[in-house]
């Protein structure tokens, strides 16, 4: 019997790679729903292609743009529209599985109605966890749904864990995670030969296909910071329990140390389609179209520390982390503020962690008990890191 899957975030890199997992297994998988927010044209042409029951967009303009496309295809899709047609997307009964590959706080939504709703997660969008990590954690076990982490390091992280690990490290004789980043393109780059670095630059990763905004977080190591704190609420740790390691070719995606001495490590093409394909097919394994490993090709594997003060938004995120309550989703607000602001070549790259700083240094202290405490520390964070903004333009 074929699974019914929601792809949220369809025409982004996950989504893509998602898709072109189910188009491997038709007789599998089929497509519930496909979510989209500006490339519309391309998400009705996936929805002529896999015939959903549903496309979710963001407004009128875009749905009626999507209808006519339909309309000249001949295609019977429903259009929905709007926060709430996300979460009805992720939520339907019929839903076995959704991806969860909306980028940023956006997808929190969406994701959360996933949980609640029992289903089978397949959680891409690391934004869910790192602004409401306890609150969607309870979800997941109190709704009885199933948590598979898709971003590379932490499905490696998964495979590396014991099948029946409680949340325990001594329980499972666990000593530590090895949490491997690539560096980015800036990895060997100093402070002074960051000043003026562009979008451009920042967005050219040297192994991974991605969007700009993960691409520019992967270059300030913002992203590395905010799988850290995905990984304490994913594995129940604390943050001195992971250990980041820069490892430049993206072969090893990620290790688990044990007291034994014994370290376990899932290596693999840097290729999203793997973990999707675990995380879509667990406890099975199925093809994922990716080029078997030659390892005397790759011939060497690096491994050296990550550099704090060249890139301080690891160090931010632990911290916001370690303080809790609010902070993790103040932190990842203001990221997006700055990084939006990078992109659109307002302010300079070193300038992105002196404003995230900044806001944080703003930051009341205030616990988290309901969802209403994280989307309003979000607000705040956005509205604090705008009006922040104007001190770090760049001249015309």
């Amino acid at each position: 019997m074929s699974q019914w899957i929601t792809v949220l975030g369809a025409t982004g890199s996950i989504g893509s790679s998602t898709l072109d997992v189910v188009r491997r297994h038709p007789a599998r998988y089929r497509i519930y729903a496909l979510t989209g927010f500006s490339r519309i044209a391309e998400l009705v042409s996936a929805a002529i292609e896999f015939g959903p029951r549903f496309i979710v967009v963001p407004n009128e303009v875009a749905a009626e743009q999507a209808r006519g496309l339909l309309t000249q295809a001949q295609q019977d899709c429903q259009v929905l529209m709007g926060e709430e047609a996300l979460a009805r997307v992720a939520s339907d009964p019929e839903v076995d599985m959704v991806m969860a590959s909306i980028v940023g706080a956006a997808g929190l939504v969406p994701t959360l109605a996933a949980a609640t709703s029992g289903k089978r997660v397949l959680l891409a969008n690391k934004e869910a966890l790192v602004m409401a990590g306890p609150l969607f954690m309870q979800a997941i076990r109190d709704n009885g749904a199933e948590l598979l982490p898709i971003d590379s390091e932490h499905n490696a992280i998964f495979q590396s864990m014991p099948v029946n690990y409680s949340g325990d490290f001594d329980e499972h004789g666990i000593e530590k995670i090895l949490l491997t980043a690539s560096g980015g393109p800036f990895r060997n780059k100093t402070k002074t030969e960051l000043l003026n670095v562009t979008p451009s630059q920042a967005v050219a990763h040297p192994n991974w296909s991605m969007g700009a905004k993960i691409s520019v977080d992967s270059a300030t190591l913002m992203n590395k910071g905010l799988e850290l704190i995905e990984a304490c609420f994913l594995f129940n740790c604390r943050a001195d329990q992971i250990q980041v390691v820069v490892h430049p070719q993206s072969i090893i995606h990620s290790m688990v140390q044990y007291n034994d001495g014994s370290v376990i490590a899932e290596l693999g093409q840097p290729d999203m389609r793997t973990p999707i394909a675990y995380g879509m097919a667990w406890p099975e394994r199925i093809d994922a179209g990716v080029k078997h490993l030659d390892l005397f090709d790759i011939a060497r594997l690096d491994f050296v520390q990550p550099d704090h003060d060249t890139f301080p938004c690891l160090n931010l995120a632990k911290d916001a982390f370690e303080r809790g309550g609010i902070f993790p989703a103040v932190l990842n607000a203001a990221n997006e503020v700055a990084v939006a602001a990078f992109l659109t070549e307002q302010i300079s790259f070193l300038a992105i962690p002196e404003l995230i700083e900044q806001v944080m240094q703003a930051c009341p202290e205030k616990t988290v008990t309901c969802l209403d405490d994280v989307l309003g520390a979000d607000r705040w964070a956005r509205e604090q890191a705008n009006a922040l903004l104007p001190s770090y333009l760049l001249d015309c």
